[in-house]
């Protein structure tokens, strides 16, 4: 296994850059759409793709990837919502650990369980310390892991949270305030994690436009994930991603 995913990702934070990367969701697309997808991701210059989702009840993630990968060049990261979702066909796979929740499964039980099938897939494997905050409407992340996400408020919490995570060996800190989400993290709560970690922050959830896109990466997110609202308007590709590699560079 080799650390290239991660090496792309720390280095750009390194140099200031900013990340955009679009979350598909297999049980959302086919292969006219993944094929659309893909078109307008290469034409935005887009870093990463995510796939995976929090419930994936189709049998096809293998075929999606594969699609993916046969069609374009961008780097394929698996977001994996269970042990299941693993497919040797990608890139690197985010290995969640809910840190914003007291379920035990998701800290760590479900890893001990798929670790050998992860091991033996040889995907790049980054150790993510995944944290939900709350959006303003209930969400599948949380339903499934019986765990209330962070207060939308509670800067401090999510900040200590985040330390907590990266100083257990995190490679990335990823907030999400789920998909759907009514109200996206405030900047304040970005700053707030982004000034007390020194590994790259993802940000996601409830992102609907370039601007909030924008000052998510102004306030301090590395990557900036879009899901669901690029599966209503695909349009929003293009404009997210000109939004966030126009933020200034800041070493």
């Amino acid at each position: 296994m080799t650390d290239l995913i991660y090496q792309s990702i720390a280095g750009k934070k390194k140099a200031g850059k900013k990340s955009f990367a679009v979350l598909i969701d297999p049980d959302k697309v086919d292969e006219q759409k993944i094929t659309e997808l893909l078109d307008l991701t290469a034409e935005a210059k887009v870093d990463y793709l995510l796939v995976g989702g929090s419930l994936v009840i189709s049998n096809h993630l293998d075929e999606v990837v594969k699609q993916i990968k046969k069609q374009c060049s961008i780097p394929v990261i698996l977001f994996p919502g269970t042990p299941s979702q693993v497919t040797r066909f990608a890139d690197a796979l985010l290995y969640l650990s809910l840190i914003s929740g007291r379920n035990p499964e998701l800290l760590i039980g479900q890893h001990v369980i798929s670790a050998p099938f992860v091991k033996q897939s040889g995907l790049e494997i980054i150790s993510t310390g995944y944290m939900v905050i709350d959006g303003g409407a209930p969400t599948t992340v949380s339903y499934i892991s019986n765990a209330s996400p962070i207060p939308s408020n509670k800067n401090e919490i999510a900040m200590c949270t985040a330390m907590a995570g990266e100083m257990l060996g995190m490679k990335l800190i990823y907030m999400d305030a789920g998909s759907g989400a009514e109200w996206p993290i405030t900047e304040a709560m970005i700053a707030g994690v982004a000034n007390v970690i020194e590994v790259p922050l993802v940000v996601g959830g409830g992102i609907t436009n370039p601007e909030k896109a924008y000052l998510n990466c102004k306030a301090g997110a590395d990557v900036i994930v879009v899901g669901n609202a690029i599966e209503k308007d695909v349009s929003l590709i293009k404009e997210i991603s000109a939004a966030v590699h126009s933020v200034p560079v800041r070493l």
